[in-house]
């Protein structure tokens, strides 16, 4: 486990990045506590994949400051400390997997008397030890995302950098993933993901940032998303001041029949329930509900949107619209 009050393991103030006159990050600004999950999530051209290739030191920031493992970027020592699973790779067709985990051992500067240990933990943590000698070409899609998780959790990293880690795998193979990522922070490995699964990122991660525009504009713990709850309430004959006596416990909204108040303490619900009643309201079904990650990154995003784009935004407008499916272009903005 991590120490309470240590560094981040990434650290950003303002980081930016130009291509051109495209402006593929603005001034991203985080922190990566140590230890953690962290999701990394944003719509088509804001800045994820621009992001992760400075993280890793693969390219060079135009302006601002950050920090990756107490290192400046790009620094050798702590990218060696660093695992990474790009979400487009491939291997060789006519290698083994124990070729592919031993090409990456020698790539990596691995002692080579560590190499049998480091092969064997890497392929039983990914479910591979029994394919270990079949050639990758023989390999589905998802088991070639398995390989390309071994290789990156090779040398027991600091930091792993995931890319869409489980886009390829089936429902078990995403648990599988979930189970490796779990163990990962139980150790004290700070894991880095970059999805648009949020459902799978909610399920891992502690800590999320959302990204647009080459910005962070909200960052949040899957804690405190878990405390906004609310009640949804069938009710019928209700009418506009039973709506106002609603009001008083909490943000509401009407769906058809359903009446939903957002924020309420569980305790209160009761009372709620009672006051609509003696208005004449009649109560056909109580249902607790919370916000998802998915409703939250769309408000934020269209809030984003309702603004328009800020004074220095040169990305085209049409990456940055939240109706966008999250994949990401390249760094020179090529969709």
């Amino acid at each position: 486990m991590v120490a309470e009050g240590a560094d981040p393991t990434i650290e950003t103030h303002e980081l930016r990045k130009e291509f051109g006159r495209i402006v593929a990050l603005a001034g991203l600004t985080m922190a990566v506590p140590r230890g953690e999950v962290f999701g990394f999530l944003g719509p088509n051209g804001a800045g994820k994949t621009t992001a992760v290739k400075l993280l890793l030191g693969l390219s060079r920031p135009t302006a601002g400051d950050a920090r990756v493992l107490g290192a400046p970027l790009g620094d050798v020592r702590a990218r060696r400390r660093i695992g990474y699973l790009p979400e487009l790779f491939r291997y060789q067709g006519w290698m083994t997997a124990r070729e592919v985990l031993a090409l990456h051992c020698e790539l990596a500067r691995l002692a080579r008397s560590d190499w049998v240990v480091e092969i064997r933990a890497a392929l039983d943590l990914v479910g591979l030890a029994d394919r270990a000698d079949d050639r990758t070409e023989t390999y589905s899609k998802g088991m070639q995302q398995r390989l390309g998780l071994g290789v990156a959790l090779l040398g027991r990293p600091d930091l792993l950098v995931l890319d869409e880690p489980t886009s390829a795998l089936d429902p078990v193979g995403r648990q599988d993933v979930r189970g490796i990522i779990g163990a990962l922070r139980d150790r004290g490995t700070t894991v880095f993901l970059n999805s648009h699964l949020l459902t799978e990122v909610e399920r891992v991660c502690d800590r999320v940032a959302i990204v647009d525009r080459g910005r962070v504009v909200s960052e949040l713990t899957m804690a405190e998303l878990s405390r906004e709850r609310g009640v949804g309430l069938r009710v019928s004959s209700l009418d506009g001041v039973g709506r106002e006596v609603a009001a008083r416990y909490g943000p509401t909204r009407v769906d058809g029949e359903w009446l939903f108040v957002d924020g309420i303490a569980d305790a209160e619900v009761p009372s709620l329930v009672a006051e609509l009643v003696a208005r004449g309201g009649a109560i056909h079904a109580v249902v607790p509900t919370r916000h998802t990650l998915e409703e939250r990154f769309m408000s934020l995003l269209g809030a984003a949107a309702d603004q328009g784009p800020a004074a220095d935004d040169q990305v085209p407008a049409a990456a940055s619209t939240p109706a966008e499916a999250l994949a990401e272009p390249d760094a020179e903005g090529r969709p």
